[in-house]
């Protein structure tokens, strides 16, 4: 029997949103494996108008008549509304409910509450300080990494789900690593990379949080060491989490830093790219970088695109580092964060070290060969079933 499933995500597509691309490529592979996938956009018809913009994804649902809701949840999508944790309250009764929680433990609405008037509304399920309504009254919650499973567990009691994700970029057509010569040695053409050049990438939404202020800063001490270096950043600036004008803004400030440390020359920015164009971009690449001002972890999909791809990553490490991720076996550790002489540190390794670079290239497939979208989508629907056998 084929199920029904109304998935209610934030407003914007899919090149905008990390968590609206998500959705996509989980109802893709949903469809693939027996079930039909209806999206349903919560989109304010003005601006803050999250009320109004949840009750039409409420009558939207009630016309769909699914047989399971699912919400995608992440504060930014939504614009940090807590309107949207009402959807509990306004569904069709007996409407069975699942949450996935893209983003948890740091955000609070209203914030100035403090964090023990939270707790005994948290313990006895009536509120969630981050999702209000969702957490507590959903069938099942859904997280993508055990940080997030464990502090829900420690606030509300409850066990959820743990699927972790998949790539966000799939390996294209003809542009393995390995097998297509011709398309890598294009790229780098197209590039103007000469034969000595190491072709360094930053791949995902160009965020302040994502470090790649430092990573301008420590340029120039790994160009005196490899002078045909160049770094690509790819992805665009406009976003959920950096509307319109800050992002025009955060682009200008980056390339003007470019040129104050006379890197101009070296560094390209792309803007968005289609997921063929950065699958090739990854193919052609000697290295990827993702210097994350908090950290990485495998619930990054970029990450987990880059080591898909076979390319040898240096990430920053987080507060609680992931266990998965280790330091010459399947990333190369920048042990301080917002620090540039640490990123130069660790991609002067990068840079001059082979054996090391290969060596990371096959554990980074080994560690992503664990995450693919038909497991993602197998687990899903397993959880569905479970759900509506007990709804």
């Amino acid at each position: 029997m084929t199920i029904r499933t109304a998935m209610i995500t934030g407003p914007a597509p899919a090149h905008l949103d990390g968590v609206s691309d998500y959705a996509g490529r989980l109802a893709d592979a949903l469809d693939g494996a027996g079930v039909e996938v209806d999206a349903v956009p919560l989109r304010p018809p003005a601006p803050g108008r999250w009320l109004a913009a949840t009750v039409g994804a409420v009558e939207e649902v009630r016309r769909m008549r699914p047989d399971l809701v699912h919400v995608q949840f992440a504060p930014s999508a939504y614009r940090f509304s807590a309107l949207p944790g009402l959807l509990p309250r306004l569904l069709p009764s007996g409407t069975p409910l699942v949450t996935t929680i893209h983003e948890y433990g740091w955000w609070a609405a209203p914030g100035w509450l403090p964090g023990r008037a939270w707790r005994p509304l948290e313990r006895l399920r009536l509120w969630d300080r981050e999702t209000a309504l969702l957490v507590p009254a959903s069938h099942a919650v859904v997280v993508t990494n055990p940080d997030h499973g464990a502090e829900v567990r420690r606030r509300t009691g409850r066990r959820p789900v743990l699927i972790p994700i998949a790539p966000n970029v799939p390996i294209a057509p003809n542009v393995d690593r390995a097998d297509s010569p011709p398309a890598r040695a294009e790229t780098r053409r197209r590039l103007g990379l000469g034969g000595d050049g190491f072709l360094l990438v930053f791949f995902g939404f160009v965020h302040p949080v994502k470090g790649v202020r430092y990573l301008l800063e420590a340029l120039p001490a790994l160009r005196a060491v490899r002078p045909g270096l160049r770094l690509v950043v790819a992805g665009g600036f406009t976003s959920q989490a950096l509307p319109e004008g800050e992002a025009r803004a955060f682009r200008r400030e980056l390339e003007a830093l470019a040129a104050r440390h006379g890197i101009g020359d070296a560094v390209t920015f792309t803007g968005y790219l289609p997921g063929p164009e950065v699958s090739a971009l990854l193919a052609a690449a000697d290295g990827a970088v993702l210097p994350f001002t908090a950290g990485v972890s495998v619930k990054s999909g970029a990450l987990l695109a880059a080591l898909a791809h076979g390319v040898p990553t240096a990430v920053t490490v987080p507060d609680d580092p992931d266990p998965r991720l280790r330091d010459g076996e399947n990333v190369a550790a920048i042990e301080a964060r917002r620090d540039a002489a640490a990123i130069a540190t660790t991609l002067r390794r990068l840079i001059g070290d082979p054996a090391l670079r290969t060596r990371l290239s096959a554990g980074g497939r080994t560690l992503a060969a664990g995450h693919t979208w038909p497991a993602v989508a197998r687990a899903h629907l397993d959880l569905y079933e479970r759900v509506l056998a007990h709804a």
